[in-house]
């Protein structure tokens, strides 16, 4: 036997690291040298000689802050000749250290006896923060190391993007990162809550991913999970409306990596679900998809703006549906999407100033809805349907105006300390809170525990959503400008714009390679792999 192998063993495609603390955020008690362990990875306990270890006594604590949000395991190794009982609270805040936080999808807090001699790790979840506490009564610890095991996928960035623009530079890297967390055994939702592969969730980090990785694996391993894991006469995730973002990341797929034999493998059930959303419309045009009916957690409570949104997305879904029926054969069925998006199209649906429902008809029925956009742009959005009303401003000719919008709502996080963008964020919020970087300030709003609605009130907010990576896809498609136009960007529509900014460059990855881009206000330079035609 040359290789250890265990029985149906399945080999982790993840990658491991040791990640040390790059900052001790608080400390109390007579807590000695806790600024050794920054920067420091000694994870292997030892007997008698240990110059550099933190002494925390009994009733003492500290906060550790690993300078970005990551994935995996908070790990402590003890010197200590004595076992010590401890409290361990992992935070995507610092203020989630010091209360209670959620225990739903994954265990945040926990007591536990550190072995003397011995190291003891904790946690399969994302975090940013650690609060180490020594219970009453106990020996004081002797800790050598304290560290993160973080787990992650190991890709190269190949898509990139920079600009004259610092802030927006640095809201592209956060939202790659903040996909790239997320992207662990399956594509999450939220790395640290809800963990689970949702069908909406993923259009924003599909278009996210395929602007940044040569990855694709991924992506069809996660669809496929919900393919196959629905009843027949059921929708994905139990909403239709996550089916057909099921349907529109099948062709972006499709477009963007020309897989061919996976798509063939989805004609059953793409073929079911189009027929399916199909007889949820009356003959006025009106569509009447069953519950649930999910459009934005914005919306859940407006009957009407749900429909309105519903509408535009369904229009949307069965143009795409037509096209890859046709490219799959299904004459019939792509007959019956264009007759039926035809018939959608006959109506547009009062939004009421909505935003949300105002992007879905602007992209799925071509309504310029640019006045609802400018009346408080970033009032009345969300972090999943923002990417869509960046996409809708830009279908407007109001590019500089989605650019603005990047600026003050995703900068916005970043000013409140954010290393990975949120499932869901107000600007107001800002106004008299203290950031998640921060211990709590008397007189203010922790803007982790105090705000969030529906369900992520409070502490249940997920600070690390991948449906909040859209900044990314939308800089790449709209001022980038690359576009594919056939299947595995064997031809590419290159338009790239300024939006105002002094220059752009960026790299897209595709089959064939990179495309490369610069442009400034003087003119372009574009550089195309072999294989590559430009439209």
């Amino acid at each position: 036997m040359s290789k250890l192998i265990y029985p149906d063993m399945k080999k982790d495609e993840r990658k491991s690291v040791w990640v040390p603390p790059v900052r001790i955020v608080h400390y109390t008690g007579d807590v000695k040298d806790a600024e050794r362990l920054c920067g420091k990875l000694e994870t292997q306990a030892y007997l008698h000689f240990n110059p550099e270890f933190c002494t925390i006594p009994a009733g003492g604590s500290v906060i550790f802050d690993f300078g970005k949000e990551l994935h995996g395991a908070f790990s402590l190794t003890s010197v200590s000749m004595k076992a010590v009982h401890v409290r361990i609270t992992l935070g995507e805040s610092v203020s989630e250290t010091l209360q209670t936080p959620t225990t739903d999808h994954a265990v945040h807090q926990t007591t536990v006896l550190l072995p003397m001699l011995g190291q003891f790790s904790f946690g399969d979840s994302a975090f940013r923060f650690a609060h180490l506490e020594v219970l009453e009564g106990e020996p004081e610890l002797h800790l050598l190391c304290a560290a993160v095991r973080a787990i992650y996928r190991d890709w190269d960035y190949a898509g990139s993007f920079h600009s004259s623009d610092e802030r927006l530079n640095k809201i592209w890297q956060t939202s790659a990162y903040t996909v790239h967390l997320n992207c662990q055994e399956y594509i999450y939702d939220g790395v640290k809550r809800d963990r689970l592969v949702w069908m909406g969730d993923l259009y924003p980090e599909v278009r996210t991913m395929l602007a940044v990785f040569n990855e694709y694996d991924l992506i069809e391993r996660s669809m496929d999970f919900l393919r196959t894991r629905k009843q027949p006469d059921q929708f994905m995730n139990g909403t239709p409306s996550y089916s057909c973002w099921w349907i529109l990341c099948l062709y972006t797929l499709y477009l963007h990596r020309n897989n061919r034999q996976w798509l063939e493998e989805q004609k059953g059930e793409l073929d079911h679900l189009l027929r399916q959303l199909c007889s949820y419309v009356d003959e006025s045009g009106r569509e009447d998809l069953p519950a649930w009916r999910f459009l934005d957690w914005s919306t859940e409570a407006m009957p009407e703006i749900k429909h309105a949104g519903l509408q535009g997305l369904l229009a949307w879904t069965l143009k795409t549906g037509s096209l890859l029926a046709d490219e799959l054969g299904m004459n019939r069925t792509a007959d019956l999407c264009r007759n039926t998006e035809k018939q959608v199209r006959r109506i547009t649906p009062d939004c009421y100033g909505n935003k949300v429902a105002a992007a879905m008809q602007t992209l799925g029925l071509g309504v310029d809805h640019t006045a609802i956009f400018k009346q408080n742009p970033d009032k009345g959005i969300s972090t999943f349907y923002g990417y869509f009303v960046l996409l809708a401003r830009a279908e407007t000719g109001d590019l500089n105006g989605a650019l603005d919008l990047i600026r003050t709502y995703w900068g916005g996080m970043l000013d409140a300390g954010a290393t990975t963008f949120w499932e869901d964020f107000e600007t107001d919020w800002l106004n008299g809170s203290f950031g998640i970087d921060s211990m709590p300030v008397a007189g203010k709003k922790d803007i982790h525990a105090d705000f969030g609605k529906y369900c992520y009130k409070g502490l249940r907010h997920s600070l690390c959503h991948g449906w909040a990576g859209g900044p990314v896809a939308f800089l790449s498609e709209k001022v980038l400008g690359i576009t594919p136009v056939e299947p595995g960007f064997r031809k590419v529509q290159i338009k790239p714009q300024l939006g105002g900014l002094d220059y752009i460059s960026g790299t897209v990855p595709t089959p064939y390679g990179l495309i490369t881009i610069e442009a400034d206000k003087k003119g372009q330079k574009i550089c195309l792999p072999d294989g590559i035609t430009s439209a």
